[in-house]
């Protein structure tokens, strides 16, 4: 059954993402959990020996008979304390018993000295032990239940005799490794080739097929994957799936309608409870408690055949619901509905089953085990991204259980209104509940990024998770007032603050009602000055909903939707079909094209590139359609071709240095004489390098306009990759060098007279819009569903006190002082 490693400390466990630390959360040194300490001494987490005591008595490390060796590191930085305020109770050399005693320590002198009290307890010898079964986003008691520890065994790989092995190494592209939604791509793919075809990362081997053995391979961007295929399209199903697994199969883009990242709790006060922040919001209703009930099945079986039966049945009659559920469903909704049906029809899971079956267990039984044996291999792989797909195999799980068992599964009822407290939720429970239309959600457990999370955002589902015990302590039917911006419930409320509460509800939703009702009208700062309020489309879809919600113009049409996941570039008419269509549906509104924006995170298989030790800062944006002109002819023939003439604009993307500009302006005005076309063509740049931003003049002086991509900006200013799950969360376009990036572009571009936009994710941040206007941003690019409400935005404030907003930002000293002065002027409106 593996070592149980128990916690040496009572608290709070928590994965180790979540220590502010490159060194643990890196996992440089091992796997393991981390612990927000609540008591003050540490015990012997297992029976064993004390291996190491370092001399500032702020760390410890334990061998097991077994030979497994944990660390126990109090805080970070306590090094420096020198021993100040730890008293260690045991010696080298020593033998313990788990409880025993190890270190004491001062909790507050070292909470008020200490960079951070959070405690990583660490498997050093990862490649003898690894860890099974974990605990993580719960309180803890010391001697708990923390870790499994199960031996490694190296997998042996498979070398079959027939026919020829190929393999190519590919680096994983995707943001966050291979999860659920990708790895449903990849067995789609796989399934359409008579080959078999593995992925190996290290001595790891997964069948392509098979969604649960690619999550098992617990893969992060930037692995190195090794294809292998064997079979009759063993070399087409090569190229294929290398082709796929150098893209980010649109992760980059799904991040746009992601959850925030985990935001810290605001100062709480009694009666509030804490959370980390899934889907903004506010809401207010009874709180309806939704308790899952264990669903009990039979261990023996009636026989192979009549189980089997059951088990085939029992899927038949789930998948069709939940294609039910994805063929009515869209965005999020969709998404999460696929890798549902890639989880049902996963051959590894159906094997796993009815070798089971075959074994004398029942069908309820084999299934449980099957999902039980691929949990446990997600868990070991240490990945919190894929740790948190874990809830979708656990929902399918109980999806089959309840056929099989005839049993109602819950929260089948909720009254309007509620918000729903949980321990946590499936994702097919949430979309089951959504028709109902709760108020928003509260769980005790999930995290920001799961699919749940996920949902929730895409639904305008205000959600707090993660928020721990105190929320079992909220009775069925308790008021509830729940702030999904500062991330906290407040139970059984003041009358004063359900006033309070109310009020602020009532003016976002007068807000929400004022834009809607004037969301076709054009857009003017409360003093007249003209703000544009366009939306970034990627579809006709999208441009329809952005002209439905009163999109003045697509300030950003994402032209990489017809480049990616496939193995031609489009034509000249297939390009112009769909750029035809998005400006039809904008019925003549100012559209502007992006240029082709591949390369780095956003690779296309039939463009090759060579290896980059740094991709970001390689070939993409339009130095690949520079070293392609053939791409970039094709591309611009068809936006020239667009009707009317003049509607459409130009944009180039990643402009480091005027003379890109020039040189596609050059083809431009080329293929303009060719073509015949007399009237003028619109060329801007995208402000996306501080190179860009600083020379702004230079550029604005032979622009027809700037517009800025504040995601790529905010990263390269900041040097963080936004696609590095480690550091992303920091990389947060509110921090006052990316601020003083835009405001100087609009200095620098207002010298020749030109306009400058913003088309990244800030332009869809209500609390960034008044710092925009004040830096002298005059046109918003915003998602669709944004739009109506960024007018009306807009049109409450004065370019002044704009201006003087933004004067104060500048001055902040970090993102997180700048949404606090954001969130005051908000409130002062």
């Amino acid at each position: 059954m593996g070592l149980i490693i128990t916690s040496p400390l009572r608290g709070w466990a928590t994965t180790l993402d979540d220590v502010p630390d490159p060194v643990f959360a890196q996992r440089m040194m091992g796997d393991g959990v981390a612990i927000q300490p609540l008591g003050d001494t540490v015990v012997a987490p297992f029976d064993g020996e004390v291996v190491t005591l370092h001399e500032a008595g702020h760390a410890v490390s334990l061998r097991s008979a077994e030979g497994a060796e944990v660390l126990i590191h109090i805080g970070l930085d306590t090094v420096m304390l020198k021993g100040e305020g730890f008293t260690p109770l045991v010696a080298i050399g020593d033998t313990v018993a788990r409880g025993d005693p190890l270190i004491r320590f001062d909790l507050d002198a070292v909470a008020l000295a200490a960079t951070s009290l959070i405690t990583p307890v660490i498997v050093t010898n990862a490649e003898a032990f690894a860890i099974g079964r974990r605990t993580t986003d719960a309180a803890i008691g010391a001697c708990e239940a923390l870790m499994t520890l199960v031996p490694v065994q190296a997998e042996a790989r498979r070398r079959s005799d027939d026919g020829i092995l190929v393999e190519q190494a590919v680096t994983l592209s995707l943001p966050h490794g291979i999860h659920a939604r990708p790895a449903a791509r990849i067995g789609e793919a796989a399934r359409g080739f008579e080959a078999d075809v593995h992925l190996v990362k290290g001595d790891k081997r997964g069948d392509a097929r098979s969604t649960v053995a690619l999550l098992a391979l617990g893969t992060a961007f930037g692995d190195e994957i090794v294809v292998q295929a064997r079979g009759d399209d063993a070399e087409a199903a090569l190229a294929a799936l290398v082709a796929l697994l150098a893209t980010d199969m649109g992760e980059a883009a799904a991040a746009v309608v992601a959850p925030l990242p985990a935001t810290a709790a605001s100062p709480l006060r009694a009666g509030q409870i804490g959370g980390v922040i899934a889907s903004p919001g506010l809401a207010m209703g009874p709180a309806a408690r939704l308790r899952q009930t264990e669903i009990a099945v039979a261990r023996e079986g009636a026989g192979a055949a009549e189980e089997r039966a059951a088990l085939l049945a029992a899927r038949e009659e789930v998948r069709a619901m939940i294609a039910a559920r994805a063929d009515g469903a869209s965005g999020s909704v969709a998404s999460v509905m696929q890798a549902h049906l890639a989880l049902i029809d996963d051959p590894e899971l159906i094997a796993a089953a009815e070798g089971r079956i075959a074994a004398g267990n029942s069908a309820g039984f084999a299934w449980r085990g099957a999902i039980h044996d691929q949990i446990d291999a997600i868990r070991a792989t240490g990945n919190a991204h894929l740790i948190e797909r874990i809830d979708d195999l656990i929902d399918i799980e109980r999806q089959m259980l309840a056929v099989l068992t005839g049993t109602p599964l819950d929260g089948a009822n909720i009254a309007a209104g509620v918000i729903v407290v949980a321990e946590d939720l499936l994702p097919s429970q949430l979309v089951a509940l959504a028709a109902q239309k709760p108020a928003g959600i509260c769980l005790r457990r999930g995290g920001p990024t799961s699919h749940v999370a996920i949902l929730c955002a895409g639904m305008g589902l205000p959600s707090l998770v993660a928020m721990g015990d105190a929320l079992d302590e909220i009775a069925e039917g308790t008021p509830l007032l729940l702030d999904a911006e500062l991330g906290h419930v407040t139970a059984a409320p003041s009358a004063a603050g359900t006033d309070a509460f109310t009020a602020r509800l009532a003016k976002r939703d007068a807000r929400r009602e004022a834009a809607q009702a004037a969301a076709k009208d054009a857009c003017h700062s409360a003093d007249g000055t003209r703000i544009e309020i366009f939306a970034n489309v990627g579809s006709v879809d999208e441009a329809r909903a952005a002209a439905t919600q009163g999109a003045e113009g697509s300030g950003l049409v994402r032209s990489e939707f017809l480049f990616l996941d496939r193995d031609t570039a489009p034509s000249e008419d297939e390009q112009h079909a769909a750029y035809q269509g998005i400006a039809d549906a904008l019925a003549e509104r100012p559209v502007i094209v992006r240029l082709l924006d591949i390369g780095g995170d956003k690779p296309a298989a039939y463009i090759p590139f060579d290896a980059e030790e740094n991709p970001a800062l390689g070939q993409r944006g339009i130095r690949v359609a520079l070293a392609r002109p053939d791409l970039l002819e094709t591309q611009l023939r068809a936006i020239l071709r667009i009707e009317p003439a003049g509607q459409c604009k130009i944009m180039i993307p990643m402009v480091a240095s005027l003379d890109e500009l020039r040189q596609v302006r050059a083809v431009v005005e080329r293929l303009r004489g060719e073509m015949g076309i007399a009237a003028p063509v619109e060329v801007g740049v995208m402000v996306e390098t501080p190179a860009a931003a600083m020379t702004a003049d230079l550029l604005a002086a032979e622009a027809d306009f700037l517009s800025i991509g504040t995601n790529d900006l905010t990263q390269y200013v900041l040097a963080m990759d936004r696609g590095n799950p480690a550091v992303a969360a920091g990389a947060d376009a509110m921090h006052p060098a990316v601020l003083r990036m835009i405001g100087e572009t609009c200095r620098l571009a207002a010298v020749h007279g030109r306009w400058v936009g913003v088309c990244g994710g800030l332009a869809s941040d209500p609390a960034a819009l008044p710092i925009l206007i004040g830096l002298g941003v005059t046109e918003l690019s915003a998602v669709p569903g944004f739009v109506a409400e960024a007018k009306q935005i807009v049109r409450g404030l004065s370019l002044p006190e704009a201006q003087a907003h933004a004067a104060l930002a500048l001055q902040c000293k970090s993102a997180a002082e700048v949404r606090a002065l954001a969130r005051a002027f908000e409130e002062t409106r």
